[in-house]
């Protein structure tokens, strides 16, 4: 962007009765983090100065989601003219441009936004639009012989000649800093709602002798939400970029169309992700590792060599050093595995620091959770910790230390030592012999015994 001084206002009061929710429309999840976060982001990079959010009474969710900018509160929904004009005075003076975005517009990018500013020039109103052979109730922007937006129309309102046109209002866009607000001061609420529509500012510079312009944007980057199945259609757009993204990097997706990502997701060159691989906010994957099918990952980092899954379920916390082993059905929570550790098959591990080498046998679990507090487990560098053991945290197992198949480890174990907690073996002989032979006579009377 130029160095011109720039200002937004993000409409986000809309109550999004569509999305038959109790969540605000601007909070509903989009790659894995709220729909205003998208536009947030956008607009800081375009290099906007000032931001200001527009939200209904109650909303205070939406107010938390975007500071560290400011809020102010629509309390009488009266149109989108009437709900910038709540923001004049957070704004305030000395702004060469004032920016109108649509918080439930999330996909539009930086690079859109200043484009915008940009194709303003010296006129009073840029307004971003885009073609689309479905245009329906969209807003019809109609230019003028000489290419500039004489006026846009409701499709309500609209003519036959006018329903044809294909060029549509998003509804954003960007006006003369120094007469932004006062401009949208005079627009009036004659009309059928009696709400102030913020589209008739084109109208006002018209009427002071300005010049309207009309900016031609991409479809896809100006998708509005107000449904769930739009915001479906948004979050397909999304992934499609991310995985794109991450194929670009160095990353091989066997099956992309089922690899879900989060708007934050790293993934290392020469990584290969399996089918049906999920990634939820803060992953973090270094390079060379195989994230095997049905795999869930969140809030986790992956250092370079590791292999988790198939189904297997990273959890917040969990950290994986180089060439780490995770295996199917297993689960990691707040843990640290060092250096080649392994837990192939059928294990929790949790509030864990686990050594470099060491080895985390089928069905053993850390027992963290005494029902009030979490424990921590320490296993240390190459010890070996047997199927099915319980590790009752806090519990420490020293380095290169074994513990017996099936035990209940309760307290430390010093390095290089066994601990097995099992009761000792007993045999009857012929027992399973003459017990059958029982049974059957029993069965053979029609009893049970």
């Amino acid at each position: 962007m130029t160095e011109r001084k720039t200002a937004a206002v993000i409409l986000a009061a809309g109550m999004g009765t569509r999305m038959k929710s109790a969540l605000p429309k601007v909070m509903h999840p989009l790659a894995g983090r709220p729909m205003i976060r998208h536009i947030l982001d956008a607009v800081e990079s375009a290099g906007v100065t000032r931001i200001v959010v527009v939200v209904g009474p109650g909303m205070e969710s939406v107010a938390d989601a975007v500071k560290p900018h400011g809020t102010v509160v629509q309390t009488d929904r009266l149109g989108t003219a009437h709900a910038t004009l709540q923001a004049r005075n957070a704004i305030g003076d000395g702004f060469d441009d004032v920016l109108i975005l649509n918080g439930d517009n999330p996909l539009i990018p930086a690079e859109r936004i200043g484009a915008l500013v940009a194709a303003r020039g010296d006129a009073a109103v840029a307004v971003l639009g885009f073609r689309t052979p479905t245009p329906g109730a969209y807003g019809r922007m109609i230019v003028d012989a000489a290419g500039n937006l004489s006026r846009i129309v409701e499709a309500k309102d609209a003519n036959t000649e006018e329903l044809a046109v294909d060029l549509c209002s998003s509804g954003m866009m960007s006006l003369d800093g120094r007469c932004a607000f006062a401009m949208l001061a005079r627009i009036g609420n004659a009309n059928a709602k009696g709400e102030y529509y913020l589209p008739d500012v084109v109208g006002i510079a018209g009427a002071d002798g300005r010049k309207a312009v009309a900016v031609e944007g991409v479809e896809n980057e100006l998708i509005g939400i107000n449904t769930k199945a739009e915001l479906a259609v948004a979050e397909a757009h999304v992934q499609a970029a991310l995985r794109a993204r991450a194929m670009a990097g160095g990353t091989t997706m066997t099956a992309p169309e089922t690899v879900f990502m989060s708007w934050d997701t790293k993934l290392g060159a020469d990584t290969v992700v399996g089918p049906f691989c999920v990634f939820g906010p803060g992953v973090s994957v270094g390079d060379g590792v195989e994230i095997r099918a049905f795999s869930h990952l969140e809030g986790a980092v992956v250092e370079a060599g590791a292999v988790v899954g198939p189904y297997a379920r990273l959890r917040p916390g969990a950290h994986l050093g180089r060439d780490v082993h995770i295996g199917n059905f297993v689960e990691v929570k707040n843990a640290t595995l060092g250096t080649g550790a392994k837990a192939n098959h059928l294990s929790y591990v949790g509030d864990s620091d686990v050594g470099a080498g060491a080895n985390i046998g089928a069905g053993t679990i850390t027992c963290n959770y005494d029902g009030v507090f979490k424990w921590r487990t320490v296993i240390g560098d190459g010890a070996f910790i047997g199927s099915n053991t319980a590790l009752v945290a806090p519990v420490t197992v020293g380095a290169g230390a074994v513990t017996g198949a099936g035990s209940v480890i309760a307290k430390d174990v010093s390095a290089d030592a066994l601990a097995v907690t099992r009761a000792p073996q007993k045999e009857v002989a012929g027992w399973g012999k003459s017990t059958r032979e029982r049974k059957k006579a029993l069965k053979a009377k029609g009893e049970k015994g």
